[in-house]
């Protein structure tokens, strides 16, 4: 039984709902069991997850928090700090790593950059017909969104043990790579076409490609902490995407012309937010998952498989207004805020031990 308010789950016996105060068994309105009906939802799907991920209890997503810094003025220095951190002296202790919800900003600042300088050499390309603005249009249009994506994974890394430089590196060489491996594998599976099986095959292909990649890198064992795999995921991923685009843009501007290249750049862009990116995520969350839980990698592997997949089927219920990437995205994000979730409840738990076995 679970509360018609908030979704809690109702013990036996139980009067009065723990999460929102609610006298058990209450009417509501249609609009309020359709409200309940959706957070019982949400709460069945994050507990789930959070179980794949091996933390137990309620999954706390604080939104508000997560995006509190956003719009507020940082100065120079704040920003310096962020860059120095991921150093021998600058990473902090198992028993000094903050447990709270991060709040990153950063990686807002880098979007608004990237957007304006995409914006300009947009124009450079199309305003004075110059050829010359148009390879850095191709790829800083891909880069905006992926790389900015990488900045906040970067920034909600609590245990501040990543470098920017190996954040720069993993995203270049670990996105080539991960395309190699991804191209290796299509020379041994052939997909003909991209009907249903054909999404299946590309999604498991482009998955596997990338967790090739990914597990090479996380194998390491300082690399224990979830919110760790998650920022290599992304990496990766962002780097995958990156070249992806860049060179389905290229065709299209070879094949179509400009305006054709730039719908391109634009939709694949945008979309960017729900798909590489995060499904790399999540395959690195649970390689590192992986290390104390059995089956972990494989669980979330096939999550990333089956978005990927159902992302290109050619559905065309909505397919106007791209209804399914839409689902997909927020699906998604789900996953990570509640991977999230769950590397910040591993964070506590590694900290707290450690602060126990100072005072002993």
């Amino acid at each position: 039984m679970y509360c018609y308010n908030c979704g809690k789950e109702i013990q036996p016996g139980q009067v009065y709902c723990t999460g929102c105060g609610a006298k058990v068994g209450t009417a509501k309105s249609t609009d309020e069991q359709v409200k309940t009906s959706v957070k019982k939802g949400m709460h069945d799907l994050t507990s789930t997850i959070n179980n794949l991920a091996g933390e137990g209890g309620d999954v706390d997503i604080d939104l508000g928090v997560l995006f509190s810094q956003v719009f507020k003025p940082h100065t120079k220095q704040e920003q310096e700090e962020l860059f120095v951190c991921g150093t021998e002296k600058t990473t902090p202790k198992e028993h000094e790593i903050m447990d709270e919800w991060p709040k990153p900003w950063l990686y807002m600042r880098v979007l608004a950059v990237l957007a304006v300088t995409f914006v300009c050499l947009l124009f450079i390309s199309t305003a004075f017909n110059n050829t010359n603005g148009i390879p850095g249009t191709i790829f800083v249009g891909a880069m905006t969104i992926p790389f900015a994506l990488v900045v906040f994974f970067w920034e909600t890394n609590a245990p501040r043990n990543i470098s920017i430089f190996e954040v720069v590196k993993l995203f270049f060489l670990g996105g080539a790579l991960s395309l190699l491996s991804t191209l290796l594998l299509y020379s041994i599976i052939e997909v003909q076409q991209l009907d249903y099986m054909g999404a299946i095959l590309v999604g498991f292909c482009e998955e596997v490609g990338k967790g090739i990649i990914i597990y090479q890198f996380l194998k390491q064992d300082k690399y224990r902490y979830i919110l760790n795999g998650l920022l290599i995921g992304a990496c990766i991923g962002a780097g995958f995407a990156v070249f992806e685009t860049a060179g389905y843009a290229f065709n299209f501007l070879m094949y179509y012309g400009t305006g054709q290249m730039i719908d391109v750049l634009l939709i694949r862009g945008i979309f960017a937010i729900g798909g590489h990116v995060v499904w790399s995520a999540m395959v690195g969350g649970g390689i590192v998952i992986g290390k104390t839980k059995n089956n972990a990698m494989i669980q979330f592997m096939i999550i990333a498989i089956v978005l990927h997949a159902i992302w290109d089927m050619p559905i065309t219920f909505g397919s106007d207004i791209y209804l399914v990437q839409i689902i997909l995205t927020i699906t998604a994000w789900i996953v990570i805020l509640t991977l999230i979730a769950s590397g910040l409840k591993q964070v506590k738990r590694i900290s707290n031990y450690y602060k126990k076995q100072r005072k002993q």
